[in-house]
């Protein structure tokens, strides 16, 4: 009798580890299978939240069909711990294993509301803007002049809130005063600049920031940035360049960075400029004159003076023989790589093709031939002018 007992319980035992193996089968099917969302979602995640209150809130938002299996999936890969405040962008079809990841991983938001400050060279934009999960495209919600408006409404709401993320936005050719100015005016960023860093070396790029940062540091991460493409630019470097040194290299970058009309012609212009200094002539360019004028104090506002033009001065190249002696803006990564590797051309000429900027130049070998072109462009003036 108590044989017969025994079987029949290592039996029950058997079918139990079977059943149970079928269930941990399933849970890991289940897991790492593609999830029931149909369409992306933006996953807000409170400071002090756990993974029982995540899974109710990806749950009822449809991302997952089984929230005890998720909060199972994340103690079994001990990722329970390791959940981040934030805003998170969760995929169509998403699995929990990959919302885990997503919201164990960084930390850095990837959806919400984002406040951008764009520091241009003619003025500094402040922009809200929020991310849309279904597009996976910002749609702006405000935009405006810190240093002229008035903040809208839709500024002041959003900088209230917490999993609001902040970014500054450096363009390529803005000059370190202006860097410097724009940056001491944000109030949501801590300490001064009270120097302004060497031309040229701040990186033009994006940086996410948060409320309390110190405005040094972030000149620091900016200076670090440019070191890094310069010296890597300097190491893979054509042969033969007419110049001596990484600074001189820089200072020639913020010069094509200046005269580049657009990216698809900056190799184009570097070759220009570099086939001048190869031959002894003069770099004759407007954007070093302005610089010596202005000191990147700004946007000139006119057209420059005839003596202007013929004054003496470091920065009036169509006077002095060689570069300037600093950078004349900050140039970006594409320009610094384009001196280091121009193309290969003759053109030591080059004039706009039209009055828009972005239309690019008309590059020339000859005199003869520039001068067809720049009588093209006074042409296109003329007729502007009617």
């Amino acid at each position: 009798m108590w044989r017969h007992i025994a079987s029949n319980a290592l039996t029950f035992l058997i079918v139990a580890l079977f059943l149970l193996a079928g269930v941990v089968a399933w849970g890991n099917r289940q897991y790492s299978a593609e999830g029931p969302l149909e369409a992306a979602i933006c996953l807000k995640v409170e400071s002090g939240s756990n993974m029982r209150i995540v899974s109710e809130d990806l749950a009822d938002a449809g991302a997952i069909a089984y929230p005890a299996i998720f909060r199972i999936g994340a103690d079994y890969s001990e990722k329970a711990s390791q959940l981040k405040a934030g805003s998170f962008l969760v995929p169509e079809g998403a699995s929990m294993e990959e919302i885990i990841d997503i919201v164990t991983a960084s930390g850095q938001s990837t959806c919400g509301t984002e406040i951008v400050y764009r520091i241009g060279v003619t003025r500094v934009l402040a922009e809200v803007r929020e991310l849309n999960p279904e597009t996976e495209e910002y749609e702006e919600l405000a935009q405006f002049n810190p240093a002229e408006d008035e903040a809208p409404e839709a500024y002041l709401q959003k900088r209230e809130a917490a999993d609001t993320q902040y970014r500054v936005v450096v363009s390529e050719g803005v000059t370190s005063w202006q860097v410097m100015t724009a940056l001491n005016g944000l109030e949501f960023l801590d300490g001064e600049i009270s120097e302004v860093p060497a031309e040229g070396s701040l990186a033009p790029n994006s940086y996410q920031v948060s409320p309390g940062d110190d405005v040094g540091a972030l000149v620091a991460r900016m200076q670090s940035a440019q070191e890094r493409i310069l010296a890597e630019a300097w190491a893979n470097r054509d042969e033969g360049l007419p110049l001596d040194s990484p600074e001189e290299a820089l200072i020639l970058a913020s010069i094509v960075e200046k005269e580049t009309g657009g990216y698809d012609e900056v190799r184009t212009v570097a070759s220009v400029f570099e086939n001048r200094l190869e031959t002894g002539m003069r770099l004759q360019t407007d954007p070093t004159v302005i610089y010596g004028i202005t000191e990147g104090r700004g946007v000139l506002g006119r057209g420059l003076r005839q003596s202007e033009l013929r004054a003496e001065t470091p920065y009036n190249t169509y006077v002095i023989s060689g570069l300037p002696p600093t950078p004349i803006a900050n140039p970006g990564r594409l320009s610094i790589e384009a001196v280091m590797n121009p193309e290969e051309t003759d053109y030591i000429f080059f004039v706009a093709k039209s009055l828009d900027p972005r239309d690019g130049h008309n590059f020339a070998v000859t005199l003869e031939e520039h001068n067809r072109n720049v009588a093209a462009y006074r042409a296109l003036e003329a007729e502007q002018a009617e």
